[in-house]
């Protein structure tokens, strides 16, 4: 395909733009599928974002810089990647309401002592995490995105992710603590 019909499409001449779009379906339609397999996650709606990227990309399109076709194809990966991400993440339970859900279960203890108690649980275990990972969990539990979060601290949503897993890991070594203590403080 040719620049100048690159640039048609960006000027919003909707016979360029279908030849756009025909001359990448293929690819779109191979890389929906492909995430999909990889990320249990329905093709189609992959697709879809895909074509939200591709559409959104084409608005912004500078032919003059690079292979336009291969720019929209990586707006695009993105933009599904980004819906396969944001899928994972609503599927994730709270760090919080996780453990605090468990250990309600565990103890027999009556409720403003249980609120205290959670109160200086969470506290304690905040105070374990380096700073980081404190003003990390601070922004996710405001209800910033992995993104945002990011942003707000100077680094990436992949440094976010990490620090995420280390949360994680520490919670459990924290939470298996003290269901220890717990269980031996007040039997059931």
């Amino acid at each position: 395909m040719n620049q100048l019909c690159y640039e048609a499409a960006r000027a919003g001449n909707t016979a360029a733009t279908e030849a756009v779009i025909e001359s990448l379906r293929p690819r779109l339609v191979s890389m929906a599928k492909y995430y999909a397999r990889c990320s249990q996650e329905d093709p189609d709606d992959l697709l879809q974002e895909a074509w939200l990227g591709l559409l959104e990309a084409l608005k912004n399109l500078d032919v003059r810089i690079g292979c336009p076709e291969q720019y929209l194809i990586q707006r695009a990966r993105w933009r599904l990647l980004d819906a396969i991400k944001h899928a994972r993440v609503r599927r994730c339970t709270s760090l919080d309401s996780a453990g605090l859900e468990q250990w309600e279960e565990d103890t027999a203890c009556d409720g403003a002592v249980e609120t205290v108690l959670a109160t200086a649980y969470v506290e304690q275990f905040t105070q374990e995490l380096k700073s980081t990972q404190q003003a990390v969990l601070f922004c996710l539990l405001r209800g910033l995105t992995w993104r945002e979060t990011g942003h707000a601290l100077g680094c990436t949503s992949a440094n976010i992710a990490y620090h995420v897993r280390q949360i994680r890991r520490h919670y459990e070594v924290w939470s298996n603590e003290v269901q220890l203590h717990t269980s031996a403080a007040c039997p059931v």
